[in-house]
């Protein structure tokens, strides 16, 4: 497609083979109409291969007006808004096209007309984004200022970032002064809309009304006329004002269509008032008179060349941006009051600002979020608070400007917060060996930051971000013990160890199972998996967790006795992780924990209510009826309790196998009398003449059971398989009693109520989870 361009209206030509053209007409009032116009080799007007053309607007016209033909009726009736379109073309027209064939038209250029030499107001003019940034209107999300709120807003705006560039440039000049004369405490700033005027006053020092003796002319003129003139080039001289490139307010004077300087000297007893028009071009003499008043003061009121930008008029956004600044200045600039189109901006200090932002952000203004503020030193004062949305944001200024893109200034302060809060984090029980980045932390602040910094160096001259080496700032902030307490207190630290949490533990899903999850189960060592195991038939299922390789071995013999399609066998190694008080970290690194999570195909933080969303529809602890047996009872109970608590409000989904610890046979009926625990056992001796008689035998632990002993266990299971009753809200108080690292001092007092001779009475169908804690872990710990 060639692009071609009269004055600023666009033509689209589509190439065609049979050399008529589709020509489009776009224009803020005009809506697309189609027309047919036919090549014109050799018009009076080129259309083809041609780079510059001087017309006039009579030849544009009727050019056009001869060559244009409607393709529709509707198109006809719109003949007379193409007659619009021609009119506001001016003369000279610059028809531009882009189409390859500009190569061969550039290189019948001249030597002369191919290079070309600019004055500096030319080159502005032609690159104005090198100096102020874009003239476009750009969509952007930046803070503006709400006037119905009194708030700062968050959201999408359109501005033109020149624009604004051109009017700040005078609004820093004027914060400047405060810097070079104290005494200074008004700012005036008025925006007018109906006459496209802006107009910002300050009082305090003015411009000295004198003749430069090397440059010949008055001094305002020159540091407003005269591009390249600054206060600020002596770069030994340490200064904290935003000045630094000789542009500045010159900037302003070029891309304005009228701009006016006005300043009093009271020693002198003059005032001074200059005119400049037409972008710089024009320079009237200063009107000097005499100032009788004992006041001193700065004013410079200019009229936006707002064609430059594609404007007719100060848009609503625009507004809104620079009566943000205004109360930037407001809130920055120590010591003065300063005036928004006649108001008084009530401002008190840099805190009142900050709060503008946090109160947009609070649902209910009653009760608003956390926030620190802290004045650090004469150069430094920084506010802290919760990010609004998880995401880190920024508010800084740098000799009162706006570096709404941050820099080194904001890495400062950040290194120091970040580095104080992952501390603490990390020494959060609960997130005892985790790993997470700095940006998370990062992401939970919203930092204000106001200071002034030596000499300073940004990334353009639209200072947007700060780019000056901290060890050159001229001053630090480091912040006291007090302040970085208060931060380590509120909710900002709390949210990251939430989301810290959240973030692990969604790790925990990476290594969930699945109801038919058998590619992640086949890979486990040492399971025998049931046959039925995520099937149809899973609920029927019970997987036998033993205490070690041995046990798992009596196991194996004992399915023998009532097959292997619905029972599987795993070994745990060992005791299981107390996940009552470990790190997330601990747990995703404990094998036999993710172990368990797949071949029971167990979901992380879901919630069953049937056993058929199961690998494995029930759980059997099988171990030794020992102490240690019991404590590894208890760490599985406590496992479910910590991870899936709604498993163990399902009846029958959690059973136990008990084997006896002593067993003895009578040496003339053979008759054998089982028991699984020591004092039930010894309570028999007293009663039957201390066990003569009798045959005693007594297991150390699941492997000294034979395999035709294994295969009695599992012939008589309504003997040795004891499911759990469903556990009661009461029953998890005593799982975190017996487990919790932070239940020390109460434990204690628990255990000092233990009865010797107290256990379990195994004769009842099923077991009671709070019998089996108070009286089995009593006798572990």
């Amino acid at each position: 497609m060639t692009n071609y361009l009269i004055s600023r209206f666009p033509f689209i030509f589509r190439n065609n083979l049979q050399l008529n053209f589709p020509i489009h007409f776009r224009t803020a009032s005009f809506r697309s109409v189609a027309y047919t116009v036919p090549v014109i080799q050799k018009p009076h007007i080129k259309f083809n291969n041609v780079s510059k053309v001087n017309i006039s607007t009579s030849e544009v016209k009727a050019q056009l007006m001869k060559v244009l033909k409607p393709k529709t009726k509707k198109a006809q009736k719109d003949e007379t808004d193409v007659k619009s379109i021609v009119k506001p073309i001016v003369n000279p027209v610059i028809i531009k096209t882009t189409n390859k064939s500009n190569k061969k038209a550039s290189s019948q250029k001249s030597v002369e007309e191919i290079y070309q030499k600019k004055t500096q107001l030319e080159h502005i003019l032609l690159r104005p984004d090198t100096y102020i940034g874009s003239t476009e209107s750009i969509t952007e999300k930046l803070w503006t200022y709400d006037s119905d709120s009194d708030t700062m807003q968050f959201g999408e705006v359109d501005i033109v970032p020149g624009l604004y560039k051109i009017v700040d440039e005078i609004l820093v000049n004027a914060a400047d002064n405060k810097i070079r004369d104290p005494s200074m405490d008004t700012l005036k700033v008025t925006i007018d809309k109906e006459q496209n005027l802006i107009s910002i006053y300050n009082n305090g020092k003015g411009i000295p009304i004198k003749i430069h003796k090397e440059e010949g002319i008055y001094v305002p003129e020159l540091i407003f006329g005269h591009l390249l003139t600054s206060s600020n080039y002596d770069d030994n001289e340490k200064k904290v004002t935003g000045g630094r490139n000789g542009y500045g307010a010159k900037l302003t004077n070029i891309f304005s269509k009228k701009f006016i300087v006005e300043t009093a000297d009271k020693k002198l007893k003059k005032k001074y008032q200059q005119v400049f028009k037409n972008n710089m071009s024009i320079t009237e003499e200063p009107k000097i008179q005499e100032h009788s008043k004992n006041d001193e003061y700065t004013k410079i009121t200019f009229k936006p060349d707002l064609n430059k930008f594609n404007l007719t008029e100060f848009t609503d956004d625009t507004i809104n941006l620079l009566k943000k600044r205004v109360h930037d200045l407001a809130g920055c600039v120590k010591g003065i009051n300063v005036y928004l189109n006649g108001e008084l901006i009530e401002l008190r200090n840099f805190k009142d600002y900050v709060m503008k932002y946090v109160r947009s952000n609070s649902p209910d203004p009653d009760t608003l979020p956390f926030v620190q503020h802290e004045i650090v030193n004469d150069r430094w004062e920084v506010a802290v608070a919760a990010s609004p949305d998880g995401q880190f944001h920024q508010v800084s200024f740098v000799n009162g400007i706006a570096t709404i893109k941050g820099g080194t200034h904001v890495n400062h302060v950040l290194e120091q917060l970040v580095g104080k809060i992952t501390e603490t984090v990390k020494k959060k029980k609960e997130l005892k060996d985790a790993k997470f980045k700095p940006n998370i932390v990062k992401n939970h602040l919203w930092v204000f930051i106001n200071c002034l910094i030596e000499n300073p160096a940004f990334d353009s001259q639209t200072k947007e971000t700060l780019t000056l080496r901290q060890s050159e700032f001229g001053s630090n902030c480091q912040f006291n013990a007090s302040f970085i307490n208060k931060v380590l207190k509120s909710e900002i630290v709390e949210e990251i160890v939430s989301e810290v949490i959240y973030k692990q533990e969604s790790e925990f899903k990476k290594s969930d199972g699945t109801k038919k999850s058998k590619s992640k189960v086949s890979a486990i060592e040492k399971l025998s998996d049931a046959k039925n195991a995520g099937t149809k038939n899973s609920s029927q299922c019970t997987l036998i967790l033993t205490e070690g390789d041995s046990a798992k071995t009596l196991a194996v013999a004992g399915l023998s006795a009532v097959g292997r399609d619905n029972y599987g066998v795993f070994p745990l190694k060992g005791k299981l992780l107390n996940v009552r008080d470990a790190s997330t970290a601990q747990i995703l690194k404990n094998e036999e924990i993710q172990n368990i999570k797949k071949i029971l195909g167990l979901q992380h933080d879901k919630v069953y209510t049937s056993l058929n969303e199961l690998r494995y529809g029930h759980l059997m602890i099988m171990t030794d009826q020992d102490h240690d047996g019991s404590h590894i009872k208890g760490l599985i109970i406590n496992f479910l309790d910590r991870f899936y608590p709604s498993l163990m409000k399902i009846p029958g989904f959690l059973k136990e196998f008990i084997t006896p610890i002593v067993r003895c046979t009578n040496v003339k009926s053979k008759k054998k009398i089982s028991f699984f625990t020591l004092p039930e056992y010894e309570n028999w001796k007293k009663d039957n003449n201390n066990g003569k008689g009798y045959n005693i035998k007594y297991y150390k632990g699941l492997g000294t059971s034979s395999p035709a002993e294994a295969k009695e266990y599992f012939a008589a299971l309504g003997q040795h398989m004891k499911p759990f009753k469903t556990v009661q809200s009461e029953e998890r108080s005593f799982i975190d009693l017996a487990f919790s690292k932070k239940k020390v001092e109460e434990r204690k007092d628990w255990l000092k109520n233990y009865k010797p001779g107290t256990y379990i009475d195994h004769n009842f169908c099923s077991v009671v989870l709070r019998e089996t804690l108070k009286k089995r872990l009593r006798l572990f710990n």
